[in-house]
């Protein structure tokens, strides 16, 4: 599968300019014949939305975006806050070229009072859909810093991992070193798709990713510019590769 990373910045607070760019995006991304797009961490609303954050979360667009996709005819990973049983949670939406929601993550890590003071922690550590003969699990940004959550969803049978992030300064080397290692330790894919740009006292890297399971950068994003890539999935690298470097295999599972 041909799979297509957004790096962009959020229209800060604004669900109706953000629908128009995404379409937009879906489009460039079907006219490249990739079936799948994939956004940075919290696109639909922005990040660091204190008081806006309860009105944000219980007007999120779903609907619209999932006939978006239909539309489209293109599947998506979307992100931005979820409001459920009184939480709001920093989440990602995985939904088909049919506008079926097939997966639903809400971010498990959360980073520093950024987090804590506006999301409640997901507490499901695997998240993982099959669509089009591809295993696709999702985690949000900090998540993937943990070696903990990608090694559990390469155990249940991931081939891709789907990480948006909004990452920031001063952590360029997540991007530039350990994204392309968890691929590696993992033999597996992992996209990680950053914001551009400023946002209140934030400044984001980009330099958005998708590492092979041999380690490799097979697509690579600037620092600055917004930027629509693609790339190629294919399962059976994953299963060869986890086959000739047999780290999951011989994981003495018994003593940890």
């Amino acid at each position: 599968m041909k799979i297509a990373i957004w790096q962009a910045q959020s229209s800060y607070c604004d669900y109706d300019a953000n629908l128009v760019r995404l379409s937009h995006a879906l489009k460039q991304a079907k006219a490249q014949q990739a079936e799948l797009l994939i956004t940075p961490e919290m696109f639909m609303s922005g990040y660091v939305l204190r008081h806006h954050l309860p009105a944000l979360a219980d007007s999120f667009p779903l609907t619209a975006l999932q006939a978006l996709a239909r539309e489209q005819q293109m599947a998506m990973v979307i992100t931005g806050p979820l409001a459920e049983n009184g939480n709001i949670y920093n989440a990602a939406w995985l939904i088909s070229d049919q506008g079926d929601v097939l997966a639903v993550y809400r971010k498990t890590h959360l980073f520093g009072e950024l987090d804590k003071q506006q999301f409640t922690a997901g507490d499901e550590p695997v998240c993982i859909a099959h669509y089009k003969g591809l295993n696709i699990a999702m985690l949000i940004c900090y998540d993937v810093e943990f070696p903990e959550t990608v090694r559990a969803a390469a155990r249940a049978g991931a081939h891709l991992i789907a990480v948006a992030t909004a990452q920031m300064k001063p952590f360029t080397f997540v991007n530039q070193h350990l994204i392309a290692t968890r691929a590696w330790e993992n033999q597996l894919y992992v996209a990680y798709v950053n914001q551009i740009g400023s946002e209140q006292h934030l400044e984001y890297v980009g330099l958005s990713l998708v590492a092979a399971p041999d380690g490799s950068v097979i697509s690579q994003a600037s620092e600055a510019e917004e930027q629509l890539l693609c790339a190629e999935i294919d399962p059976l690298q994953v299963v060869r590769a986890q086959r000739d470097n047999p780290y999951l295999k011989d994981l003495r599972t018994d003593i940890f």
